[in-house]
């Protein structure tokens, strides 16, 4: 026991000499490639057709993996944009929309999704997020899909 001791007592010994002083970051540290996000607010609008058929993908989707469902959304009406980059100027742009989802069920619910520059995977491309109301089975956006909405 007294070898393992002595071992770890060197190990922290050497460790607190090297670890040097701490101190702040330099002007070249600190600012070196860091100028901030750069965004174009380049996002498509709300009737896109790419937007929409990424929603019923992957709402179809989560509803057969998650909730042995095969509920679709068959189509969009009367989708209109309500805000576009509804806070700070250099916030990351996004699109707000809502509008109707006709389900496969014959239900007609309102529907809620934002579009995001690079939001999409590893941040290349636009993303989007959605809420279909009442079907928000996992509470993300609850209640009643208010935090998919600006």
């Amino acid at each position: 026991m007294g070898v393992r001791a002595l071992t770890i007592g060197l190990a922290i010994a050497i460790a607190a000499v090297f670890a040097g002083d701490g101190r702040a970051a330099n002007w070249l540290e600190k600012n070196f490639g860091l100028s901030g996000p750069r965004y174009e607010a380049d996002v498509p609008l709300c009737e896109d057709g790419w937007v929409t058929w990424k929603i019923q993908w992957r709402f179809s989707e989560k509803e057969r993996s998650f909730w042995s469902s095969g509920l679709q959304i068959v189509s969009f009406d009367s989708i209109q944009e309500r805000a576009f980059r509804p806070w700070h100027y250099a916030a990351i742009p996004r699109r707000f929309c809502s509008g109707y989802a006709t389900i496969s069920d014959g239900s007609r619910r309102p529907i809620h999704y934002w579009i995001g520059e690079d939001t999409g995977i590893v941040g290349n491309t636009w993303g989007v997020e959605w809420c279909v109301v009442g079907l928000d089975r996992n509470w993300a956006y609850n209640p009643a899909c208010k935090m998919a909405r600006p």
